[in-house]
């Protein structure tokens, strides 16, 4: 899988765990598309302050999913779904 969407994934479940400027640095560059420069211009910084806190960013969702794992467990749950028979998956559907 491609890092980048690797890190979308994940953002997308620790997102909320990282700080409000890691928070918009990380969606200007991935779901904005801005470039490093731009960011840095937007928020009076150095690109390579930004580009070292992207880093960050990017290692605490790998540090995150390494300890809690969630992505990976929804791998495998999905998993079980599929491989589940059509009634069984019926039954369970009636009791959400």
């Amino acid at each position: 899988m491609d890092n980048q969407v690797l890190l979308n994934i994940l953002y997308d479940y620790y997102g909320e765990l990282l700080t409000d400027k890691q928070r918009k640095y990380f969606k200007d560059y991935y779901f904005d598309n801005l470039t490093l420069t731009e960011i840095s211009e937007n928020y009076n910084i150095s690109r390579n302050a930004i580009h070292k806190s992207l880093k960050e960013i990017s290692d605490k969702l790998f540090y995150y999913e390494d300890k809690l794992k969630l992505y990976q467990k929804s791998l495998a749950l999905k998993k079980i779904i599929i491989n589940l028979d059509d009634d069984l998956k019926n039954k369970i559907l009636e009791l959400i």
